[in-house]
């Protein structure tokens, strides 16, 4: 079996935070397996737990116990720097606020996740821009650019190094219903056509059907819907 055929796999995590001298227990004891090309999508109530398991899977905050394998290999058994090495070598994220740099263009912005890994892969960020109907906006601010146009460019930017997994928080969170449709079709479709697995945190519970699996977080663990 190679490395991208391995499943995502957390076992017994566990998060809590501190909060006026209390601790809440966010995450108790989670296990999970997603294999390879599933589209799952985290749902439950505000403040219940999605993004911060979401951060936990994506090696983005670190777990008070327990720990999360990708492609065969613990996050959290290794040293932060290799950490972020496996981040960028095979995750890409899509957060509800874009986090595009101001003062970089959409295609530097695109280009951004493949400069830290080494390399400059202009023609691919050009080729994904074209993907996602932005080839005639290279050279846009994202000032310049709608919300969904922000967001499409940020999915570019999830891709540019080929990454196995896309985590989405919120994707559509700041669109209007058209527009959030529109997304998150462009990003089933590049997930589909990739055959990339995908984690995604919504509260959209229409959006929530349109995946393999819906998983709800209650009282701190998963429990996972018919579909």
């Amino acid at each position: 079996m190679s490395t991208t055929d391995q499943p995502l796999i957390a076992r017994d995590v566990h998060r809590h935070y501190r909060l006026s001298g209390k601790d809440l227990h966010v995450l108790r004891g989670v296990n999970l397996v997603v294999e390879p090309g599933q589209r799952v999508f985290l749902c439950g109530a505000s403040g219940a737990g999605k993004t911060t398991l979401l951060y936990v899977l994506g090696g983005l905050e670190r777990p008070d116990a327990g720990d999360v394998q990708v492609l065969g290999r613990s996050l959290y058994h290794i040293a932060p720097k290799k950490r972020a090495e496996a981040r960028n070598r095979t995750m890409g994220f899509v957060f509800q606020h874009y986090f595009l740099l101001p003062e970089l263009t959409a295609l530097e912005n695109v280009l951004l996740p493949s400069m830290i890994g080494g390399t400059r892969a202009e023609k691919r960020a050009r080729e994904l821009l074209e993907r996602v109907g932005l080839g005639g906006r290279l050279d846009h601010l994202p000032t310049e650019l709608s919300g969904g146009e922000q967001q499409r460019v940020a999915i570019a930017r999830a891709i540019i190094n080929d990454p196995a997994i896309i985590f989405a928080d919120e994707p559509t969170g700041n669109l209007d219903a058209a527009t959030g449709t529109g997304v998150i079709d462009m990003l089933m479709s590049v997930v589909s056509e990739d055959r990339k697995t995908l984690i995604v945190v919504t509260h959209d519970q229409e959006l929530a059907r349109r995946g393999d699996r819906k998983l709800v977080i209650q009282d701190g663990a998963l429990v996972e819907e018919a579909g």
